[in-house]
């Protein structure tokens, strides 16, 4: 009898590999990264299936089979639909609660609108042109405006995943990627909330949406980008969402100013329900952030979702535990912050480092988090308001440069054998400085603009009375 084997081949660039696509499309075993993206067949109801026998011998000279078509897995593309509402749902309302419990009552408001209207803005503006400069080729700094307005993208657009023949639908990783950039502008403005103008917000996320997230995403996530081929680590957004966003709003702070009263008047957050029910929400949410990022339901994502969770209780519990020592109590916006600091740290680690190294992440960053967010924020007298920096900031280095120590295969992480630890926190940390500088310089200059065409502050009076009435009409509570 003669035996036919059908194989399976691989397409696209699949974790560092020579891609097959290589102008146009990428894809790293450490970011979720758009892969070779194509037009195919419509998909089966299963993956690549076993090989096929057929019944007779053939000549030694007969021409090798056809390589098959790529076929779309429906279950990694019903978990990323999954995952991109989870990621939904911490911004919206996640993140929203969060902040917005943390402000005066009179700007409770004005914060819900900010979160609520940037998200939808950046959606937007993903699809128009973002998703293009990200993912749709170029160099080692920005990308092309090959898929501007989605430009070629169809129902029946696949993008790879980190499987050989696995493929999801390309709308679903746009999408997907979509949230990434909108929550990352979104964070910033907890730092200059209650006292800046709505239409600076706006105008400021169009312009740093465009000079510094886009280009951070592709130097980190894209195959050609700078930041990636240097072999940088950052599986789901250390870098590129929260040291980026946390930098930005660190100069947003100052460059804004300091609250009327601040130092002098007491300015403590309205409703800790609301902060623990946004914290909470943020922590659901994140799974799909960082175990979607694996873009695959399989054990790769589970690490990620293992780990998130545990370094997240770790860091609550070192953070209400540190404070505990300081103030002899614990407080529950202590521990959502702590949460948050958790989530934040094992973001770039998650689908890198082992479990272990995930609880030891969390305790970190939920003790350094914590004096950040209380010590270097005197010692740099800014008033970031909602402590974007330290805890997004300060979170993403530390879970970004110790990505390079837990990845490592001696402490329980996925490296290969030959896995250097000295070696890749140098390249971390090259990654973290370039990220650092590059959110900078951009976020000084286009602050600085828009403080010169529109202005960033309401005017004092109007900051007294509250944003909520003086800058959308309304008021949260009618008594």
């Amino acid at each position: 009898m003669k035996k036919m084997i059908l194989a399976l081949s691989l397409s696209g660039a699949l974790l560092g590999a020579t891609p097959l696509y290589a102008e146009e499309t990428s894809v790293a075993p450490s970011a979720p990264v758009a892969a070779a993206v194509e037009t195919a067949p419509a998909a089966t109801d299963t993956p690549a299936a076993a090989p096929t026998v057929a019944a007779e011998a053939a000549p030694a000279e007969a021409a090798p089979a056809a390589e098959p078509a790529p076929v779309m897995d429906k279950g990694d593309a019903a978990w990323m639909m999954t995952a991109t509402m989870l990621v939904i749902l911490m911004t919206i309302p996640g993140l929203a609660l969060f902040y917005g419990g943390l402000v005066r009552a009179k700007n409770m408001l004005s914060v819900l609108m900010q979160v609520f209207s940037v998200f939808s803005l950046i959606t937007i503006l993903w699809c128009v042109y973002g998703y293009s400069l990200a993912f749709g080729g170029g160099g080692a700094y920005i990308g092309t405006l090959d898929k501007i307005f989605l430009s070629g993208i169809t129902p029946d657009s696949l993008a790879d995943t980190f499987s050989a023949g696995f493929k999801i639908p390309e709308l679903i990783f746009v999408a997907f990627q979509a949230t990434f950039a909108a929550i990352s502008c979104a964070l910033i403005v907890g730092a200059f909330a209650e006292r800046i103008k709505f239409s600076a917000v706006l105008v400021f996320s169009v312009l740093w949406f465009t000079f510094s997230y886009i280009p951070v995403a592709h130097m980190v996530w894209f195959g050609e980008g700078l930041l990636f081929k240097d072999g940088a680590i950052d599986f789901a957004g250390g870098t590129v969402v929260h040291i980026n966003a946390g930098v930005a709003a660190l100069v947003g702070a100052y460059m804004v100013g300091k609250r009327v009263g601040y130092g002098k008047e007491a300015m403590a957050p309205h409703n800790m329900v609301m902060t623990m029910i946004g914290a909470s929400m943020l922590w659901v949410g994140w799974f799909g952030f960082n175990a979607g990022s694996n873009l695959e339901a399989n054990g790769g994502a589970a690490l990620a979702f293992l780990n998130t969770m545990l370094a997240t209780a770790a860091a609550a519990l070192a953070w209400a535990g540190a404070e505990t020592l300081v103030k002899s109590k614990p407080s529950m916006l202590g521990a959502a912050s702590g949460a948050v600091a958790g989530l934040v740290a094992i973001t770039p680690a998650c689908g890198t480092v082992g479990p272990m190294g995930a609880i030891l992440l969390g305790l970190i960053s939920g003790v350094v988090c914590l004096w950040a967010v209380h010590g270097l924020k005197r010692i740099m007298n800014v008033d970031d308001s909602l402590d974007v920096f330290g805890i997004h900031g300060i979170g993403g280095i530390i879970g970004a440069i110790l990505t390079g120590v837990f990845t490592a295969p001696s402490l329980g992480g996925t490296g290969a054998e030959d896995f250097s630890i000295a070696s890749q926190v140098l390249i971390q940390t090259k990654g973290v400085v370039i990220t650092i500088l590059w959110s900078g310089v951009v976020s000084i200059i286009l602050f600085k603009l828009v403080d010169i065409v529109i202005g960033l502050r309401v005017p004092e009076e109007e900051e007294r009375i509250g944003l909520d009435v003086t800058s959308h009409g309304e008021r949260a509570y009618n008594n």
